[in-house]
């Protein structure tokens, strides 16, 4: 499966992004998706994801209550939408795909597709 990330930008800190993911192949449903993100000199962190099948989701603690992701099926496109800004929300975001069973969807390794990245950047 392919995937390309787009709706980064730059924004001020309180604002809002919406990050979409589209995905090539007719299996959609049979992936998880998920969000990941990098910052200069960091290591790449989870942020959200949407399970296959019943689409459920879960959301890093530095994000919940901020963070939605969500999944169209039918669009074949993961979004992510980003509400409260930070500026250490600045990063590169990434999605991702997986098919079949994972044992733990905050590891970045267990992923097996990955979109090229879309930058987000908040100014304080």
């Amino acid at each position: 499966v392919q995937l390309q990330a787009s709706g980064g930008g730059l924004v001020q800190a309180g604002g809002s992004l919406r990050l979409s993911c589209a995905a090539s192949g007719r299996t959609f449903i049979s992936y998880t998706l998920a969000w990941f993100r990098q910052a200069p000199g960091k290591e790449r962190e989870f942020v959200a994801v949407a399970r296959r099948n019943d689409g459920t989701t879960d959301h890093a603690d530095s994000v919940k209550g901020r963070f939605t992701i969500s999944r169209d099926n039918a669009k074949n496109t993961v979004y992510l939408q980003m509400n409260r800004l930070k500026p250490e929300d600045t990063a590169v975001y990434y999605c991702a795909a997986v098919r079949g069973r994972i044992v733990s969807v905050i590891r970045a390794d267990e992923y097996e597709y990955w979109g090229q990245g879309t930058q987000v950047t908040v100014s304080s």
